[in-house]
């Protein structure tokens, strides 16, 4: 069942591709051809090729993510785009909408029930939106935009996989950076590199004292692939439009966010609307202090945006004795990895065992099999691809590989994934030291994954995380709770060389900083999703520079002039387009299903596993209100959100009514 990826080469992932959409294209041609259709020869005969289909994307694609060779990687995009088109123009095939449209009106059809049910409204809602009530010419045309879609999507994920840059920095350069980071940088013409890996990036604005280097650094990162990508995304706001105005929607964004939770671009503009005014109060306030730290810093002026994160530190440690490098001598990788497994365990009744050979795409990659408590069969596979290399994925993110689904043997396919990140690599003499943010980055992907493979739907369609995706990112947000739990990190976060056990009054400390300057780096939020709405909520393409300039005016800071931060942002083009907001919307149902582990116990089994049961489990086999609804056992609230973000219940803040 696992794929050995110690055999992958370019030409068999071009071999692969093409196996699997002639196989797929197979189960399409005889369920054309079925008559009378039934829900056998439609539905689930449609659902399995879809199957087959992620099976090579899981095998094949993936590699442009994660392959240490550059051959492969360039193979691996070729197959994202190839088997994407083919899922793309597969609802767009009239002879296959009109043998689904003939089943929609049988009488099997109406005596469908439950997860069924859902996949032949969803399917028609697929072919609604393929333009199907369109006539040829717009559909043909609908169909092109689509796949030129496509094309943009995976070339601009591609140039920023491959992207590489940083900056050069002498011995003098080094004021405030810890010894242990100075070690760790590429030595380069008698100095260091500071590249725009995450290992290096984030602690250099963090700790580095020298401003212009950090302003420099910044507008690095802040520039990625620009070349490239700014025209691809131009391109991509433009034919989105064009999408929407041809199905008959004023925007994209009324387009995309008709699947999704919210409904309207309206709902997420009332959500907006709810919290940013009092975020604005509450950032004006932090920054007013940030402002006043900076005068003894660096002797005043406005503070930049290469200045936030910098500041941001020297007042945690100022006002809460919280030195990042301190926590993270706390938090070494493995012992992290232990105390997630040991929680989730204990919570959601689970056992993980290490792989002793994981045939994996490179050594540094760990598979891991995941089973139910007491049992000794695997019910899901996860690897964990930890470390940064070059071509590689640069953010962190959870991948699928193999869906969970009923075979039509009636056996169960196990899913399978896979955690990326960029986490510091450990050397011959010091582990892996999380950071905490990056150890509360390691547990929000482990929540994807759970949600992945945990999964117990029938159907390809609805398994693991393919909810609607504003919802999406609650499962992942909520694991993020736990790792600010005094009880939680006592289990786990000791020193790497003594084993001492973190101290309590460190833990104190570091929860009591928890929201630490929250509004402002929530206001960064905002931006991104404003940034989002604002480039696919018009009519008309916006001109994308004064959608960036507006849009971070919500980050209260000075604009980082010559720079086009949205040409680095993967997820406009993966999958987040008209749908970032989700982020801070998704964190409303988190902190609301976290408050049942709060108010029960925060590592209580028995809400571990009505969660389990009712949230990750049923994937997108109902709506995601539906699992809330019966997980929490009453409407869902935005009080848990408003205490955390030091509003008072009832003010007003949060979900709009209804919601």
């Amino acid at each position: 069942m696992l794929h050995d990826f110690t055999a992958v080469t370019a030409d068999g992932v071009t071999a692969l591709t093409e196996a699997a959409l002639r196989s797929a294209d197979a189960v399409v041609a005889t369920a054309v051809r079925t008559r009378p259709p039934t829900y056998a020869s439609t539905l689930a005969a449609l659902d399995a090729a879809a199957a087959i289909v992620g099976d090579a994307s899981g095998q094949g694609a993936f590699m442009a993510r994660v392959h240490p060779d550059a051959a492969v990687r360039a193979a691996g995009s070729g197959a994202e785009e190839r088997l994407t088109k083919w899922a793309t123009d597969l609802v767009f095939r009239r002879d296959l909408y009109e043998v689904v449209s003939s089943f929609a009106a049988s009488d099997e059809a109406a005596a469908l029930e439950g997860e069924r049910r859902r996949l032949l409204e969803h399917t028609m809602r697929d072919f609604r939106r393929a333009g199907h009530e369109l006539d040829s010419g717009a559909r043909d045309r609908l169909q092109a935009l689509r796949r030129r879609l496509v094309e943009l999507e995976v070339e601009f994920g591609r140039n920023l996989d491959e992207w590489a840059d940083g900056i050069e920095i002498g011995p003098d350069d080094l004021d405030g950076l810890p010894d242990d980071y100075v070690a760790r940088l590429e030595r380069r013409n008698g100095g260091f590199f500071v590249s725009l890996d995450y290992p290096d990036y984030f602690p250099f604005m963090r700790e580095a004292k020298r401003r212009e280097l950090r302003q420099r650094l910044q507008h690095k990162f802040w520039n990625k692939a620009v070349a490239g990508n700014r025209p691809l995304l131009e391109e991509a706001v433009r034919l989105r439009a064009e999408i929407a105005k041809l199905l008959g929607f004023a925007t994209w964004a009324d387009l995309a966010i008709e699947v999704k939770m919210a409904g309207t671009p309206d709902r997420v503009d009332a959500f907006y609307d709810s919290v940013v005014p009092g975020l604005t109060t509450l950032g004006a306030g932090q920054l007013e202090t940030l402002t006043a730290l900076a005068v003894t810093e660096f002797g005043g002026g406005p503070v930049e945006p290469w200045d936030t994160t910098f500041l941001d530190n020297v007042q945690r440690k100022r006002d809460y004795g919280v030195d990042p490098n301190e926590v993270a001598a706390y938090f070494p990788l493995e012992r992290v990895v232990d105390g997630m497994f040991e929680v989730t365990g204990e919570v959601f009744g689970l056992e993980y065992a290490k792989v002793a050979d994981p045939a994996a795409w490179h050594p540094d990659v760990a598979l891991y099999e995941i089973r139910n408590r007491g049992d000794s069969e695997p019910i899901a596979f996860f690897y964990a691809d930890l470390f940064p290399r070059e071509g590689k994925f640069g953010h962190a993110a959870a991948f699928s590989i193999t869906y969970g689904r009923r075979e039509a043997d009636g056996s169960y396919r196990l899913p399978v994934a896979a955690i990326v990140a960029n986490f510091t690599k450990p050397t011959a003499s010091t582990p892996s030291l999380l950071e905490h943010d990056e150890a509360v980055t390691l547990w929000h992907e482990f929540g994807h994954i759970l949600h992945f493979c945990l999964t117990t739907v029938e159907t390809n369609r609805f398994s693991g995380y393919d909810t609607e995706w504003d919802f999406v990112e609650a499962p992942s947000q909520i694991m993020e709770n736990w790792m600010w739990e005094p009880e939680v990190l006592a289990r786990f976060a000791r020193h790497h060389e003594t084993d001492a056990p973190i101290p309590a009054a460190l833990v104190d400390k570091l929860v009591a900083a928890r929201d630490l300057n929250a509004a402002l780096f929530d206001m960064r939020q905002v931006f991104l999703g404003k940034l989002d709405l604002g480039m696919h909520a018009t009519a008309a393409p916006p001109d994308l520079m004064d959608v960036y300039r507006t849009a971070y005016q919500h980050t209260l800071l000075p604009f980082h002039e010559d720079t086009f931060f949205p040409a680095g942002f993967g997820h406009l083009m993966g999958g987040y387009d008209a749908g970032y907001y989700g982020y801070l919307w998704a964190r409303v149902y988190g902190d609301d299903m976290f408050s049942e582990f709060e108010r029960t116990g925060v590592t209580s089994a028995e809400v571990g596993g009505r969660y389990r049961t009712e949230v990750l489990a049923t994937g997108g086999s109902r709506d995601s209100i539906d699992h809330l609804r019966a997980f929490l056992g009453r409407e869902p609230s935005s009080d848990a959100f408003l205490r955390r973000l030091g509003f008072s219940p009832g003010s007003g803040a949060g979900l709009p009514d209804g919601q």
